[in-house]
């Protein structure tokens, strides 16, 4: 996914821009469309970000 992130600024970085993917998709979501599967990969887009935050968490 990229080049590994070592200090918290760029950590913190990382993680506001992966927050703001996940909201552009959940604002691009047309709520008579969505169906199952995009919920559980809007769960997996959190649970992804959750882990990478406990990961950097650890360093801090």
């Amino acid at each position: 996914m990229g080049k590994a992130t070592e200090n918290k600024d760029s950590q913190v970085d990382y993680l506001k821009n992966r927050l703001n993917m996940f909201l552009e998709v959940v604002d691009s979501l047309d709520p008579e469309s969505t169906d199952v599967e995009d919920i559980d990969r809007l769960i997996q887009m959190l649970d992804d970000l959750e882990g990478k935050y406990n990961q950097f968490k650890k360093d801090w």
